[in-house]
């Protein structure tokens, strides 16, 4: 009983560092950085002199850029023209609003491009950490490789998965997870911001809690992964985590 007693102040007093901690890091660092290479040099360089950088395009049309990141060799950004902050962003789950996860899927072509040849769909993953787990305060779906070991977890529950968000067993990387299949038509039809908020019950009015991703498992079939704030587990849903930003899979020998 004792050490049961013992173990409740110690929980609090780690969550309330953890809480300090990334309120430092966010004060510490500039959470506009890419909000101002898209407002103040991508669009207006794509208007003027009709070249998109620093970006590596500029759809105005559509209402997006899509951006090398400097971290991993392969990794992109796509974000929008206009300021949208993140997940909590009620204008995401409007109608009019431009499908940012479909647009990503259809722009992998730049990390294909990059890597000098094609890579199997299976091993991408497109992430929107949430407003809790980032360091920017625009919108920006990582663009990135998946890890091997979290494919491999999809893959073996993936003829499990319905429309329907359940919980995945024993979660992933020691965090609480939820995941849906979706086909391309769906994805096509209705953006992953509104399946979240009308699907999975009290995200919608709580959506910057939580962290958000589109996985392929081919090119017709897709799983959302999402994720939620939980301190006291650790989770920031910072759910860039089940990428790994080295792709080693596409870098590996070919005898490995």
């Amino acid at each position: 009983m004792t050490l049961n007693r013992c173990r409740y102040p110690v929980a609090l007093v780690l969550t309330a560092v953890i809480i300090v901690l990334w309120f430092w890091l966010r004060s510490s660092s500039r959470p506009d950085a890419l909000w101002h290479i898209v407002n103040g040099q991508c669009v207006p360089h794509q208007q003027t002199q009709y070249r998109p950088a620093p970006c590596a395009s500029v759809n105005l049309g559509q209402g997006y850029v899509v951006f090398k990141d400097r971290n991993g060799p392969l990794q992109y950004l796509l974000m929008p023209v206009t300021k949208v902050s993140g997940m909590e962003s009620p204008e995401l789950l409007t109608s009019r609003q431009t499908n940012y996860f479909l647009a990503a899927w259809r722009e992998r072509h730049f990390l294909e491009q990059k890597l000098g040849r094609a890579i199997p769909v299976q091993q991408l993953s497109f992430a929107v950490n949430s407003r809790y787990g980032r360091s920017q305060n625009q919108l920006h779906i990582h663009m990135s490789c998946l890890k091997p070991a979290v494919q491999k977890r999809l893959e073996a529950q993936s003829a499990q998965l319905n429309t329907r968000w359940q919980p995945i067993d024993n979660g992933i990387n020691g965090h609480q997870y939820w995941a849906r299949a979706l086909s391309a038509d769906e994805l096509a039809q209705s953006t992953p911001f509104r399946m979240l908020a009308d699907g999975l019950p009290g995200a919608r009015n709580n959506m910057g809690s939580y962290g958000l991703a589109l996985v392929p498992l081919t090119e017709q079939r897709f799983v959302l992964l999402a994720t939620r704030l939980q301190l006291w587990r650790l989770n920031l849903a910072s759910i860039e985590e089940i990428q790994d930003h080295s792709c080693p899979q596409l870098y590996a020998p070919p005898d490995a």
